[in-house]
């Protein structure tokens, strides 16, 4: 029964980046992030490296003597001839606190299921994150913050991210300042304009900042 199981979790890649991968032509999470191919299967980034995983509180129920009691799922209700159906609705951040973050959405009508689907997605949606010391005064290759100011925008919240010296720390929101750790950025300077109540936003907006570094990436010192 053992073996059986072992054989069940057996990767089998289906696409071409997911050989490389599985015949160690690939052995990098950046070098796959930057291959022409879209990753496209979950397993693959598995193989590559190990990512910590946030659960964004997107939801909330009435707390007691008024307020919002925030919660990891937000919940829906659509109504059939059969009765009510619900839904549950969830998001996570995925990172490794070096090099690699990605947000993923999820739904289900279990809320764990929902999870693990937004885990599932946000592997698929991973991005490369750009480095940089954020003053001149900062000697060295320390790589501390970004390389230069940033904005994104999701909905009604925009999210901008200037360079910070070292030893500011994260000077953002309790979102954006968990994105920041995962993506191993430990200095920043963070504004937010908008409907900041919508955590979903925020983290979308955050994302695409993070994204636009890529536009411009620094030349690789050869040696």
């Amino acid at each position: 029964m053992a073996e059986q199981e072992m054989e069940e979790e057996i990767w089998n890649p289906k696409t071409k980046l997911g050989r490389k991968v599985a015949k160690d032509q690939i052995t990098d999470i950046v070098d796959a992030l930057r291959d022409d191919r879209k990753i496209m299967e979950p397993e693959l980034v598995d193989q590559l490296v190990d990512l910590d995983e946030e659960v964004v509180l997107i939801g909330g129920t009435p707390g007691k003597g008024g307020g919002k009691s925030r919660t990891v799922s937000k919940r829906t209700v659509r109504m059939h001839k059969s009765g009510a159906r619900y839904n549950s609705k969830a998001m996570t951040i995925l990172g490794d606190k070096n090099k690699v973050i990605g947000i993923g959405m999820g739904e289900s009508e279990d809320t764990r299921a929902a999870i693990e689907d937004a885990s599932r997605n946000a592997k698929l949606n991973l991005i490369e994150v750009q480095r940089g010391n954020g003053s001149w005064e900062d000697q060295g290759d320390t790589n501390t913050s970004i390389p230069f100011k940033v904005t994104g925008k999701s909905g009604s919240v925009e999210v901008e991210l200037k360079p910070a010296p070292k030893g500011t720390g994260l000077a953002a929101g309790d979102g954006i300042q968990k994105m920041c750790e995962l993506a191993g950025i430990e200095d920043i300077w963070a504004t937010t304009r908008g409907s900041t109540r919508t955590r979903e936003n925020v983290i979308k907006a955050t994302f695409k900042a993070l994204k636009k570094l890529n536009k411009f990436k620094r030349p690789e010192s050869g040696d």
